[in-house]
């Protein structure tokens, strides 16, 4: 097969990885999203400083984030870096690649639903991750904003059991706001002004319904508020309640604000 039918990764991604054979010289691995390209950690690339006992740090069947380096001479495989990946990035790329694989079965048990065959499923996953990025962010759209598909051309009468399968399974317990307050004041107790217009950002805090709102010091004038609640309707009715408290209150205290929603 030649390198132009394979697809691969470009230099600089970020990869899945599982590891098939550790020698003593690096690991061999196999591509969680590409199953015909395959790929080499040497073991300068393993973890910073020396490496003593290559199998301290990977294994066998163990999954793995690496970056690409470069494309083998055999052009259908990579040479990777583990070292390279910090744990945040690491734990991003996983959690993405999850959420990728949920997406994929959340549409194999839609098309059964519906009576597809595997062929319409694969067609529609890939159209789908061409307009939205991937497919598990069709879903998340699909979920939050139920035009959104027909908004960006599809039709057909999948899209409504799609919306459904999508609000049942991919909706999160919470969701989380965010936004950004700028604030300012020249009067004598302009400090306290702040303060209090803040506080009163935190009194829409709601035990009962599962809404918390905290606000942070960014550096004046900006102030982060993060708002927690369990739906996003509720989440954004809480975000304009706070911004136009908040907002109110600065004005009337002499000062000025304004609301940026992230």
């Amino acid at each position: 097969m030649s390198e132009s039918n394979i697809d691969l990764p470009k230099e600089g991604d970020l990869v899945v990885c599982s590891v098939t054979s550790v020698k003593q010289n690096g690991a061999y691995v196999d591509m969680d999203e590409y199953p015909e390209v395959g790929g080499f950690i040497f073991i300068g690339e393993i973890a910073s400083g020396w490496v003593k006992n290559i199998r301290a740090f990977v294994r066998e069947g163990q999954r793995v984030v690496c970056k690409v380096m470069r494309t083998r001479r055999d052009g259908k495989s990579l040479e990777l870096s583990l070292k390279s990946v910090s744990e945040e990035r690491k734990r991003d790329r996983l959690a993405a690649w999850k959420n990728e694989q949920r997406a994929h079965q959340i549409l194999k048990v839609l098309g059964e639903n519906i009576k597809w065959n595997e062929e319409q499923i694969n067609t529609l996953a890939e159209d789908l991750q061409l307009e939205f990025g991937t497919l598990y962010g069709a879903f998340e759209e699909a979920a939050m904003h139920s035009e959104s598909l027909t908004e960006m051309g599809f039709e057909g009468e999948w899209i409504e059991p799609f919306i459904e399968i999508a609000i049942e399974n991919i909706i999160p317990d919470f969701v989380q706001i965010r936004g950004v307050f700028t604030l300012s004041s020249n009067a004598p107790n302009g400090v306290e002004a702040i303060r209090n217009a803040l506080i009163c950002a935190e009194g829409n805090t709601d035990e009962k319904k599962e809404i918390k709102v905290t606000c942070h010091y960014d550096g004046a004038p900006s102030y982060r508020v993060e708002i927690t609640a369990p739906d996003f309707k509720s989440g954004e009715e809480t975000w304009e309640r706070v911004s136009q408290e908040v907002i109110t209150s600065i004005e009337e205290s002499g000062g000025q604000g304004q609301a940026i929603r992230e």
